[in-house]
């Protein structure tokens, strides 16, 4: 299990202080994921929807950037 999870409510990285998902965890979830982009942005969208939650304050284009967008900026293997 990576060290690298979200401390709630403020979706901090236990691991590094970053706010989550933060770059080594992208990472490892890229790894982790790279045969199945769907079930990437599946297991993300349940945080997503967390953060809103917990982070009613922030823009919810920030919080859709932060934990749907950035793997659309993932190369493919086509």
């Amino acid at each position: 299990m990576s060290m690298h999870q979200p401390i709630r409510p403020d979706w901090i990285c236990a691991g590094c202080a970053a706010a989550w998902p933060c770059p080594t965890r992208q990472r490892q979830l890229i790894a982790h994921y790279h045969q199945a982009p769907v079930s990437l942005m599946i297991y993300l969208s349940g945080y997503f929807i967390e953060a809103c939650q917990d982070l009613r304050h922030a823009a919810a284009g920030t919080l859709h950037e932060r934990f749907l967008g950035w793997p659309a900026h993932i190369p493919t293997d086509h």
